[in-house]
């Protein structure tokens, strides 16, 4: 038997989580003490310093995932968005399914060379990658295949 109060509240928590996830990203990408230029003393690389829109804010937050600052701005983006729709279930699980479909074609573009800089705007390479698709399956699995076991269909029929 499906708990199906259960299920819904784990697709709630899924969508807070990512939430959470990328908004303490997306602010710690702001805080020059957690980000940092390997085999440099700078922590990132200033707007005033920067010679495009690139280069404003490029660094690694907590030394991993580059980011600059158009990055720290989607992923505050995201992470709100993930936190307002945990308010429902129905819009958790629309979150969950549009970041997974999103994130995924933020992985494929971070591991092809001609378009992991997001065509020259913000960096999707690295670690990045590694965090967009486990974000993306964790989505995936609880935007599509829990609601698929709610329903009791295949869930080649919920996709």
């Amino acid at each position: 038997m499906i708990n199906t109060n259960a299920l819904r509240e784990a697709e709630r928590y899924c969508a807070l989580g990512i939430g959470v996830l990328f908004l303490v990203l997306g602010i710690a990408g702001f805080i020059p003490a957690l980000v940092s230029i390997p085999g440099t003393e700078i922590s990132f690389v200033g707007a005033d310093h920067a010679r495009s829109a690139y280069a404003a804010g490029f660094g690694y937050v907590f030394g991993l995932f580059p980011t600059n600052f158009l990055h720290n701005l989607v992923h505050c983006s995201v992470g709100l968005l993930g936190i307002t729709s945990y308010i429902t279930h129905h819009g958790a699980r629309q979150f969950n399914r549009f970041f997974f479909v999103s994130y995924v074609v933020l992985v494929i573009m971070g591991l092809l060379p001609i378009t992991n800089t997001f065509f020259g705007l913000m960096p999707l390479f690295g670690y990045n990658v590694i965090l967009n698709a486990t974000s993306a399956l964790a989505a995936a699995y609880y935007g599509v295949v829990i609601p698929a076991k709610l329903a009791g269909e295949p869930v080649s029929d919920n996709i």
